[in-house]
């Protein structure tokens, strides 16, 4: 029996940071699973703190998440076998095939992990190329950094061992296009340049037939085809990888009723759980970094974090731990997801250091938890419901500590193995929980909205959207985006 052939390859690299790389790879991964092949997205090396947990509870790039939901499969560990996240000054924790190895140093993982590194890398490309039509790889940052490209795992080396057709995506919305591209190019060897079959032009604003010059000019200097511009996508239910989108994310709503705060300190991971609920028309989210900012609103939302204990001592030092506590006793709401979670309690203590450099901190004491970090990470799917209801819950674990309960148990939800989790109070208009995408239930999104309404007195909302119909309309939107600006017949 002849052996399966592998899969044919298509890389997206990027002539920097955030020009659309991951957007750009979605689109590929959707338009070739709609004409029926089985596509696979795949990046080498990522650094994120916005993670994903796939079906086994194995912690990949948020971004490979979604570019596998494009493509109508599952993630798995092998679509992000390195995933870089910062936990402190010039450290990252690193975790290979969704577990985490070990808390190190650029230098440390440059200089001694770099062949054992790489034999994950490949030993992944070639388990999706087997198993799969089309790998679509998604590069990092740009492929001509020169100090990092002897020891690069997921720039053009990876297209090298993949034989991967490359496409170069600039981002014209900055300025500096033409210097991007030719610059990226004639720093290429000519071994990587020979695999570059076209550029992509991303986040035109206004009339793209004012670019036919320059797409002109642009083919002459390098003898490389712009096979299209894509103009500027407007996708607020978009989920970014990174905090970095979060300066971007400044639109108010005019009609919107609820105001509803996620604060922003310096370890922020994860912060996607806003995303549904920012997709709603009578809510506003405001994403705050200072006091002074904070104002008065409905709801603050403590989020997910890398490093617990040093964003609580950012709390408690920049005069947010004050401002939540007059905010409660208000009468409004305070909830906390994971880290955030954790930090509502009355009591952290780290004895491994695995967090920080401190032994135990007390918490904003508004729950009645104690949580002692160990040093194995959870990773895992949840699925329950919201306690004494049928209303379904589902989303995501991903935390070092544990939790314990410092007197009687006030749950949240009932998750399906009999499991009770969350706390909260009945005083006050405080709970947490480890679950991260808690929000992106539709029935406990749309039951916690009204309700919240009506604390406020403000009548519920009887329309309101279904999370997984609007992703899906995302995806069809990327791929006529995609088809619709570029010269597919090139491809």
């Amino acid at each position: 029996m002849n052996k399966r052939k592998q899969a044919k390859c298509i890389m997206i690299v990027g002539t920097g940071s955030d020009v659309g790389k991951s957007i750009v790879t979605t689109a590929f991964c959707r338009y070739y699973a709609q004409k029926g092949m089985k596509v696979a997205p795949f990046k080498a090396q990522n650094m994120a703190l916005n993670s994903y947990v796939t079906i086994d509870g194995k912690e990949i790039g948020r971004a490979q998440g979604v570019q596998a939901e494009a493509a109508g499969i599952a993630a798995t560990a092998d679509n992000n076998p390195i995933l870089l996240k910062p936990s402190k000054k010039n450290f990252s924790q690193v975790v290979v095939l969704g577990k985490p190895l070990k808390e190190m140093d650029y230098r440390e993982y440059r200089e001694t992990k770099h062949e054992f590194l790489k034999g994950v890398v490949l030993n992944s490309l070639n388990k999706l190329r087997d198993e799969h039509d089309l790998v679509i790889i998604e590069g990092a940052g740009s492929p001509v950094e020169m100090n990092l490209k002897d020891r690069d795992l997921v720039n053009m080396q990876v297209a090298i061992w993949a034989e991967a057709d490359v496409y170069l995506v600039a981002d014209i919305d900055r300025g500096g296009v033409f210097a991007q591209v030719v610059g990226t190019l004639a720093l290429l060897t000519e071994e990587e340049k020979k695999l570059v079959k076209g550029v992509i032009i991303n986040k035109f604003r206004g009339d793209i037939s004012l670019f036919d010059s320059g797409i002109e000019w642009l083919e002459e200097k390098t003898g490389v085809p712009v096979i299209g511009v894509l103009p500027h996508i407007q996708l607020p239910e978009w989920e970014e990888e990174d905090s970095v989108a979060l300066s971007r994310k400044k639109d108010l709503k005019e009609n919107a009723d609820l105001d509803i705060v996620f604060l922003q300190y310096p370890y922020l991971s994860n912060y996607t759980d806003s995303v549904a609920l920012s997709l709603e028309e009578d809510v506003q989210i405001r994403y705050v970094k200072s006091v002074e900012d904070f104002g008065n609103p409905h709801v603050v939302i403590l989020p997910g974090t890398k490093n617990t204990m040093d964003d609580l001592v950012f709390l408690q030092e920049s005069g947010f731990a004050d401002k939540l506590k007059e905010h409660v006793q208000k009468g409004r709401e305070l909830v906390g997801i994971c880290g955030g979670y954790q930090m509502l309690g009355e009591l952290l203590v780290d004895p491994l250091k695995v967090e920080s450099k401190y032994d135990q901190l007390a918490g904003l004491g508004l729950l009645p938890i104690q949580t002692t970090f160990f040093a194995e990470k959870k990773t895992k799917r949840a699925a329950g419901k919201l306690l004494g209801t049928e209303i379904p819950v589902f989303g995501y674990e991903i935390h070092m500590g544990k939790v314990e309960w410092q007197e009687v148990r006030q749950h949240m939800f009932v998750l399906e193995d009999g499991t009770l989790e969350g706390t909260r109070r009945d005083d006050v208009a405080v709970w947490g929980t480890f679950i991260h995408g808690v929000f992106d239930s539709d029935q406990f999104r749309h039951y916690w909205l009204n309700q919240l309404r009506e604390k406020n007195n403000l009548p519920p909302v009887e329309k309101r959207i279904s999370f997984s119909k609007t992703k899906e309309i995302m995806y069809n939107k990327l791929e006529e985006w995609f088809k619709g600006s570029l010269k597919v017949e090139l491809l």
